[in-house]
């Protein structure tokens, strides 16, 4: 008797591995699956915040260079409808990539462009009003310059954070 139960739970066990092994592939390849899909939704929001750390940086930048220039041209007396029309251009998009970023990058970088966007402000206010002959009182180019100054330190502060986030260590 021992020789037919020992069939018959191999014969058992042959159904059962029968009829079980599709379902525990099909499970394998559907967790396969789930991983690959989380893998390349890791990468897809590893790229999206890569971009738009890179278009943040490049229209901060930007501003800040066209702001620069913009003080330099009024000193001299050569600012053109050319050049307040670019800066007005570079606000802009330094506004929208600020805008896009709000949903997608962490707080302490949207923090860090915070405290970049009141220096820019502030020269992008008073450029504009010595444009109009409108400066308020110590309002010079020279004092200006010296105030957009301080804006390299953030845009290094801001530009440091975003690779931080993005892993890139020096």
């Amino acid at each position: 008797m021992t020789a037919a139960i020992t069939a018959m739970i191999t014969a058992v066990v042959g159904v059962l591995g029968t009829l079980f092994a599709p379902m525990l592939a099909h499970r394998m390849t559907a967790r396969q699956r789930r991983e690959e899909a989380e893998l390349a939704d890791t990468r897809r929001r590893f790229e999206e915040r890569r971009a738009q750390y890179t278009a943040m940086n490049r229209a901060s930048r930007q501003f800040h260079t066209l702001l620069k220039d913009a003080l330099h041209r009024i000193r001299d007396g050569v600012y053109t409808e050319q050049e307040r029309t670019q800066l007005e251009e570079a606000r802009l998009d330094h506004r929208d990539r600020y805008a896009e970023a709000q949903m997608i990058v962490p707080e302490r970088i949207l923090q860090a462009s915070r405290d970049l966007n009141q220096v820019l402000a502030n020269a992008d206010g008073a450029v504009k009003r010595l444009d109009r002959g409108l400066a308020r009182d110590g309002e010079t180019v020279t004092r200006i310059l010296e105030n957009l100054g301080a804006a390299s330190p953030y845009l290094d502060a801001m530009r440091e954070l975003m690779r931080e986030d993005l892993g890139i260590a020096d």
